[in-house]
C-alpha cells in the first residue's frame, strides 16, 4: 500500500522500497491551463552545474540516461525514470518541478499529486490542490536528495516565475532559442498527443515493465476505443484514469461531487380486497413493482448506479466505503468486492487546506505556518502535538521581573518560541481553540484561557478596579498591536455585546474587549457568610463601554 505523505514528510527511499529503478508519476491540471514539467538534476550547493542534467521537454534525458522524461503516461501529466544506482556522484538532488506555460497562477489548479513506483507497485504518494497557493506560477513538487543515503521529500513549495526564474533560481542561464520552445513529444508517447496537455485516457494498457506500476481494471465498462500504439521500451505504470479528466474541476479540499441519492423504486400497488396475496418469495431481491409477502426477508434495495464517470452515492447515514448492516437476524456476509476502504474511511480527518498562517484543523486542534509572516510563535509548554518542516523550539522566560509579576497577580505563562519554515500543530486537554486576529485594537485574556499568539503582539498583566472588597481585585492579560492571538475554552463560547446592565462570571468569562470598562461586583456580606443557604453567586464583573465592544463567555466555571 503506498504511502500518503504530506508536505514536509521526508523518508530514506531504502524505507519505502529495496529497488533503486524507479518511476515517478506526476499529475497537475487546471482549466485552460499548460504545464512544463522538468527534472533539475543539482550537485551539493543545490545549483545547476551542469546543463545535460536540466532533463525538459527539450532534452528528454541524462547523459548515462539516469534521468529519462517518459512523457505522459496512464493518467499522469508527466512521468520520469530515475535509476539511483546510475546517477553520478556528482548529482545529490534531483528536483521535480511543474511551471506554468503561459498565463495562470497555481491556485487555480486541481487536485493533483507526486508518486513513485518500484517492482510494479506505487510505494509513496503526495498529493496537493490549488488552495494551497496564490500567485506562483511554478511549484517545487518533490525531490530526491542524497544525505549519506538517497531520500524523498515532498516539497509543495511554490514560487513566483515561470521556468525562466526557476533556471536562474537554479543557477542555469537561459538561452535565446529557448524563448519560443516548440513541445516535442518524446519516443514513448503516442504522436497525436500534445506535448503539455493532460494525456488522453488509455483504452487498453500496454504490457507494463518491472518498474511499472500494476494494471488496474476500470471500475466500469468503457467504450471501445482504437488499439494503442507499440509498447515501448519503458511502459508507464498503469493505474486508474481519473473521472472527469478535461476539463479539470475547480480546486477544492474535499471528496469529488457526488450525485443526489436515489431513493428505491415504489413498491407496486396492494392486492384488491378479498384477493390472495402474491405467493412467497425466494430469498433475494423482488422483481421491479413487486411488492414481498408480509414477513417475508426482505433485503435492503440496491442502490441506483451513479452517472457514469461519479463514484456511487452512499445511502444516508451510512459511511462512505463502509458496507450497509445486514438484514435483522441474518449473519453478515463477505463483502463481493472490496469498496474505497481505509481512504474513505480517513477522508474526514485530512488536513485542512492551506493558505494562512493559522488554520483550524478542528474544534481542538490549531496548525500555525511559521513561514507565512516570517516571525516567531510564543506557544504554552508542551502545547505542540505534531510539527513538519525545520522547526526550533526554545524556552521563552519572562525574566525576573515578569515572573515575581506573574506569581503576584496568577497571570504568569509558561511559553515557548518556535521558529523555523514548517507547521506546528497545537492542542491542550481537547479544549475549543479560537483564532482571534488584532488589527491595531487589543483584547483581555485571562492566560490560563491563552494557548499561543504571535510574537508580534504587546502582553501585559492587566489590574481590574473593583469596590465591595476590601483590597480586592482581579487582573487580567491584555493583548494589543497586530497578530494572532489563540484562546482555548471549555466547550463552545457564546460572544455578546456589552451594555450597562451586563454582568458576567467571574469563573466563566474568557475575554472582552480592551475598550470596555470592567468593575468588580460584589455581593459579599456578613449575613451570607454567617449562614449557609447563600446563592453562591458572589463576584461578577459588570461591563460597561461604547457599542462595539464585547465579551466571551464560556460554558463552565473554572
Amino acid at each position: 500500500m503506498a504511502r500518503e505523505f504530506q508536505r514536509g514528510h521526508k523518508a530514506k527511499i531504502s524505507d519505502l522500497t529495496a529497488g533503486t529503478d524507479l518511476y515517478v508519476g506526476v499529475q497537475i491540471a487546471g482549466p485552460g491551463l499548460s504545464f512544463d514539467i522538468s527534472c533539475f538534476g543539482l550537485d551539493a550547493n543545490e545549483q545547476l552545474s551542469d546543463d545535460r542534467y536540466f532533463v525538459f521537454y527539450n532534452q528528454p534525458k541524462s547523459p548515462e540516461e539516469s534521468i529519462q522524461q517518459l512523457g505522459p503516461q496512464a493518467g499522469d501529466t508527466e512521468s520520469f525514470r530515475v535509476t539511483l544506482d546510475r546517477v553520478p556522484a556528482a548529482i545529490h538532488k534531483l528536483s521535480f518541478t511543474a511551471t506554468l506555460d503561459g498565463a495562470g497562477q497555481m491556485s487555480q489548479i486541481g487536485p493533483g499529486y507526486i508518486r513513485i513506483v518500484a517492482g510494479g507497485e506505487e510505494v509513496v504518494r503526495y498529493s496537493f490542490t490549488g488552495s494551497e497557493f496564490s500567485t506562483e506560477r511554478a511549484l517545487m513538487i518533490g525531490d530526491f536528495y542524497l544525505k549519506d543515503v538517497w531520500r524523498f521529500a515532498a516539497v509543495g513549495q511554490g514560487f513566483d516565475g515561470g521556468l525562466a526564474a526557476l533556471l536562474k533560481n537554479f543557477g542555469g542561464e537561459v538561452a535565446e532559442e529557448e524563448a519560443q520552445p516548440e513541445p516535442q513529444a518524446p519516443a514513448q508517447q503516442q504522436a497525436a498527443a500534445p506535448g503539455f496537455a493532460p494525456p488522453a485516457q488509455a483504452a487498453a494498457p500496454a504490457p507494463a515493465p518491472s518498474f511499472g506500476a500494476p494494471v488496474q481494471q476500470p471500475p466500469a465498462p468503457v467504450p471501445p476505443a482504437p488499439a494503442p500504439a507499440a509498447p515501448a521500451p519503458y511502459a508507464p505504470p498503469q493505474q486508474q484514469p481519473p473521472a472527469a479528466q478535461p476539463p479539470a474541476p475547480a480546486p477544492v479540499h474535499s471528496a469529488p461531487t457526488m450525485v443526489a441519492p436515489l431513493g428505491a423504486p415504489a413498491p407496486a400497488p396492494a392486492a384488491p380486497y378479498g384477493q390472495p396475496p402474491h405467493p412467497p418469495q425466494q430469498p433475494g431481491p423482488p422483481s421491479y413493482g413487486q411488492q414481498p409477502s408480509y414477513g417475508a426477508q426482505v433485503p435492503p434495495p440496491a442502490p441506483a448506479p451513479a452517472p457514469y464517470g461519479q463514484p456511487p452515492q452512499p445511502s444516508y447515514g451510512q459511511i462512505p466505503g463502509q458496507q450497509p448492516p445486514p438484514p435483522y437476524g441474518q449473519a453478515p456476509q463477505a463483502a463481493a468486492a472490496a469498496g474505497p476502504g481505509l481512504a474513505a474511511a480517513l477522508q474526514p480527518y485530512k488536513e485542512a487546506p492551506t493558505g494562512a498562517r493559522w488554520t483550524p484543523q478542528n474544534q481542538q486542534l490549531m496548525r500555525v505556518d511559521l513561514a507565512m509572516g516570517g516571525q516567531a510563535v510564543l506557544a504554552r509548554q508542551g502545547s505542540m502535538v505534531l510539527y513538519q518542516g525545520k522547526v526550533d523550539f526554545s524556552y521563552k522566560g519572562a525574566g525576573f521581573a515578569g515572573r515575581i509579576v506573574g506569581n503576584a497577580t496568577g497571570q504568569e505563562m509558561q511559553l515557548m518560541r518556535c521558529t523555523g519554515r514548517g507547521q506546528v500543530f497545537l492542542a491542550e486537554n481537547g479544549a475549543h481553540l479560537h483564532a482571534i486576529e488584532l488589527q491595531g485594537d487589543g483584547i483581555c485574556v485571562s492566560a490560563e484561557s491563552v494557548l499561543a499568539f504571535d510574537e508580534s503582539l504587546q502582553h501585559e498583566v492587566r489590574r481590574i478596579e473593583g469596590h465591595g472588597i476590601p483590597g480586592g481585585a482581579l487582573f487580567t492579560m491584555q493583548f494589543q498591536g497586530t497578530g494572532t492571538v489563540i484562546v482555548k475554552t471549555h466547550g463552545a463560547p457564546v460572544v455578546l455585546p456589552v451594555t450597562p446592565t451586563t454582568f458576567a462570571d467571574s469563573n466563566a468569562i474568557v475575554a472582552w474587549s480592551a475598550a470596555s470598562q470592567v468593575i468588580i461586583s460584589s455581593q459579599v456580606r456578613l449575613r451570607r457568610n454567617a449562614y449557609p443557604g447563600h446563592s453562591g453567586e458572589t463576584v461578577n464583573l459588570q461591563f460597561r463601554g461604547a457599542p462595539g465592544n464585547f465579551i466571551v463567555v464560556q460554558p463552565y466555571e473554572v
